[in-house]
C-alpha cells in the first residue's frame, strides 16, 4: 500500500455521497506498499465512527478490477476473513475518483506481526487452506499477473541493471522453471502476495493472538494452489534480521512444519504437490526477487511510498 494520488477530505466528500456511509471524519494515507494509493477512512453516522480502507487503483483498469473485488466478496461471504468491498447505493462496488477506479473496503481488526509465533503460522496455514477450498467455486477468470509470462517479459528489462553473475543467475533460474510444468496440480484463485504484512492478528480477552484477516488481494489470480503455499513459506518460515538460530533467509524446519501441517490438515497435499514442492519454493522466491529488482531499478514516484528491500 502507498499513496501516489493525493486526496483531501474536501475532495472526498462529494464522491462519498454515492455510499450510505455517512460523512467523512478523517482520512490518513498509508505509506506501506508499492502499488496503489491507500487511505484509512473514518466516517461518522449519528455520531458513531466507522472505519474503512479507501483504495485508488493506480494500475488496474475498470475492466480488470471486478475480478479482485468479486473474489474478496466471494471469500468474505464464505467466511474467510478478508476485506469485502462496500457497495455503493446503486449496487456497484467501485467508481472513478480523480479519474481512477477506487473502492472502499471494510477495515479488518488487528495488526501485522512481523515476528510471528509458530501458533500464528499455523493459523495462517489453516486459513490459507480454507481460502483455497472456498475459492474452488469462484467463477472469475484472471491468471496470476506475476506468473511465468510476467517473468519472461520482465527479465530483459532488468538485464541492463544487473552485473554478469546476477544476470546469469536470473537467466539460469528462468530456464530451470521453464523446464518444469505443473499442469496437473490443483489450481484456483491464489492470493499470491500473502507476506507477513498482509495478515492481521488481534489479541483476544484471554491474551491469545487470533487471526484478524488477510488483506491486499490485488496480486491475486488463478494459479497452482501450491504456489500460494510456497510464497507464504518463503516469507513466514525464514530467519529474519537479528536471528541467532539461522542464517538470514534460510528456511527454519520447525516453522515450515508448523505452517505445512496446519495447511495439510485442512487441504491435504497430493503426492504430485509434494514432488513439486522444491521447484515451487524456487518459483516463489524467483517471483519476489524479480519484483524487488524491478521496483528498485524502475521505481514509480509517489507522494508516500516505502519500497521493499
Amino acid at each position: 500500500m502507498a499513496v501516489f494520488t493525493p486526496l483531501t477530505l474536501d475532495e472526498l466528500a462529494p464522491w462519498l455521497t454515492q455510499y450510505a456511509l455517512g460523512s467523512p471524519a478523517a482520512l490518513r494515507g498509508i505509506a506501506a506498499g508499492i502499488e496503489n494509493s491507500n487511505f484509512f477512512l473514518t466516517t461518522r453516522i449519528d455520531g458513531v465512527k466507522h472505519e474503512y480502507v479507501l483504495t485508488i487503483f493506480e494500475k488496474l483498469s475498470v475492466d480488470e478490477l471486478p475480478f479482485y473485488l468479486d473474489l474478496t466478496a466471494h471469500l468474505s461471504n464464505a467466511g474467510i476473513p478478508c476485506p469485502g468491498p462496500v457497495k455503493r447505493r446503486d449496487g456497484r462496488n467501485f467508481h472513478l475518483l480523480k479519474g481512477k477506479p477506487a473502492a472502499i473496503v471494510r477495515r479488518l481488526p488487528g495488526q501485522s506481526h512481523l515476528r510471528p509465533s509458530n501458533a500464528e503460522r499455523a493459523q495462517v496455514g489453516a486459513m490459507l487452506a480454507f481460502m483455497h477450498l472456498a475459492g474452488q467455486n469462484f467463477g472469475g477468470a484472471q491468471d496470476n499477473p506475476r506468473g511465468p509470462h510476467w517473468w519472461t517479459v520482465t527479465a530483459p528489462l532488468l538485464h541492463p541493471y544487473l552485473d554478469a553473475p546476477t544476470r546469469a543467475l536470473l537467466d539460469d533460474e528462468l530456464r530451470f522453471q521453464a523446464a518444469h510444468r505443473h499442469d496437473a496440480l490443483p489450481r484456483g484463485p491464489v492470493h499470491a502476495d500473502l507476506f507477513r504484512d498482509n495478515v492481521l492478528f488481534e489479541q483476544g480477552a484471554d491474551g491469545a493472538s487470533r487471526l484478524g484477516g488477510f488483506i491486499d488481494f490485488y496480486f491475486a489470480g488463478r494459479d497452482c494452489l501450491l504456489f500460494d503455499v510456497a510464497v507464504c513459506v518463503n516469507d513466514w518460515c525464514i530467519a529474519h534480521e537479528n536471528s541467532a538460530s539461522a542464517i538470514k533467509g534460510e528456511l527454519i524446519a520447525s516453522e515450515v512444519q508448523a505452517f505445512l501441517a496446519a495447511y495439510h490438515q485442512v487441504r491435504p497435499l497430493s503426492e504430485a504437490e509434494r514432488a513439486a514442492w522444491p521447484v515451487m519454493l524456487r518459483a516463489g522466491a524467483l517471483r519476489f526477487w524479480m519484483s524487488r529488482l524491478y521496483d528498485f531499478h524502475l521505481p514509480r514516484t509517489g507522494e508516500m511510498i516505502t519500497p521493499h528491500d
